[in-house]
């Protein structure tokens, strides 16, 4: 390395970012620590200040080791820290700063809700971030934050907040492309309007009744988890869509035109029956389907699915390539009229790929004449993946049906395979 000339030294080592490396390499020559000085990225895991040495504090420590690099465009601190040292770096490096990840770890302490507070307000210096990924964080007042003009990417993993609080945050970071709000409590009646944004990831805790209103015309990719109510008007350019519920019940969905739809995933223990066919019909042009819901229902009771019919369903989803079905949807398909409108010229256009999830041996008959019809009208299926899950019945028809389902197998080895 001695040999090696001084700026090719440096477009090497710039690219060290783990905090015990770049320490290591400020000891090896003084040529090597002038060089540490053109780093972009600094990153301090969760455990760099385990055995600290000489009796300094972690905030002089990465205070120090900022300071001394020339233009520090991404920072990522896992360790404990506090306001005053987060307030020293930003004073530091806030203006050159593209992307900061911090660990907060404010959940667990309601002792914690200033410094949290204070911590979020010192963000705001940093104007010209990118990107910006918090976790564990307390929020119970909208940080001090003016507009982060560049901002594209907000990350926030595990936080507790409430409704007017996600709003202001998000009146702040007009331009987002990617916004992730995931693991997050207190949340009730959510409104983004962002225009730019085009993927979206919403995971709230609770008991999955929050409502969702999003007008976001760009919007690509939208996953939403723990709501009863969504509205969603402009999905010209929607292409994956995922909504799921594991605590409540989906209520209501409005969307706008789906003709751009790739993937749909549809997951919980319950959706009114109403909701369920306004997904499937607004979803005509869909490619991938994934359907595990598991009951049906407008009230608290839980409700099987009703008859499917088999030609009607799969003609009004003519591009449906890979369809994932679990539990109650194949049920629903494989009961004593589902077959009726069947007949010879009857052709699944561009069906490729079939995932089958099957608990129960009821209606055995049905279910293997579901099997067989979608081998036979599917003419360019490749792949039937049938998953055995959780099958309890002490008669002797499970086992029959079991043996049905290998013979299928066997007889199909090329497309069917049993897990």
């Amino acid at each position: 390395m001695d040999s090696v000339p001084e700026a090719i030294l440096q477009y090497i080592l710039s690219h060290i970012s783990d905090a015990r490396h770049v320490a290591a390499c400020n000891c090896v020559s003084k040529q090597w620590k002038n060089s540490m000085e053109y780093i972009k990225a600094l990153y301090f895991p969760r455990n760099s200040f385990d055995n600290p040495l000489g009796g300094e504090t972690p905030d002089i420590i990465v205070t120090r080791m900022v300071s001394k690099v020339v233009r520090l465009e991404k920072l990522v601190v896992y360790s404990p820290f506090s306001h005053s040292g987060l307030a020293a770096w930003l004073s530091i490096v806030g203006l050159s700063l593209t992307q900061l990840e911090l660990r907060m770890d404010n959940l667990g302490d309601h002792h914690a809700s200033h410094e949290s507070s204070s911590k979020l307000d010192c963000i705001g210096v940093a104007k010209n971030l990118e990107s910006l990924k918090l976790w564990g964080v307390l929020m119970p007042h909208p940080p001090k934050w003016d507009v982060f003009p560049n901002l594209r990417t907000l990350e926030i993993t595990g936080a507790r907040l409430e409704d007017r609080v996600v709003n202001e945050v998000l009146q702040s970071c007009l331009c987002l492309t990617r916004l992730l709000l995931l693991a997050c409590e207190g949340v009730r009646s959510i409104s983004i309007n962002l225009p730019c944004l085009k993927e979206c990831k919403l995971d709230f805790y609770g008991l999955g009744n929050a409502s969702l209103s999003l007008t976001c015309p760009e919007i690509e990719s939208l996953e939403v988890q723990g709501c009863s109510w969504i509205s969603v008007p402009q999905t010209k350019h929607l292409r994956n869509l995922s909504i799921s519920n594991s605590a409540g019940r989906v209520y209501m969905i409005e969307f706008g035109n789906l003709a751009a739809l790739d993937s749909l995933y549809m997951r919980g223990v319950q959706w009114c029956w109403n909701a369920i066919c306004k997904m499937l019909k607004l979803a005509s042009e869909v490619k991938h389907l994934f359907m595990k819901v598991e009951f049906t229902g407008d009230y608290e009771a839980l409700q099987p699915f009703p008859e499917i019919d088999f030609v009607d369903f799969f003609n009004s989803h003519p591009k449906l390539r890979k369809f994932d079905i679990h539990g109650a949807m194949f049920a629903a398909l494989c009961q004593r009229n589902s077959l009726k409108h069947v007949d010879p010229s009857f052709v699944i256009p561009f069906l490729e790929e079939v995932v089958i999830t099957i608990r129960s041996p009821l209606n055995a008959e049905q279910k293997i004449t579901i099997l067989e019809s979608l081998l036979k009208h599917g003419k360019k299926l490749r792949s039937m993946v049938i998953k055995i899950l959780q099958m309890k019945s002490c008669h002797s028809s499970a086992d029959d049906f079991f043996e049905e389902i290998c013979r299928l197998s066997y007889m199909n080895r090329e497309i069917v395979r049993i897990e």
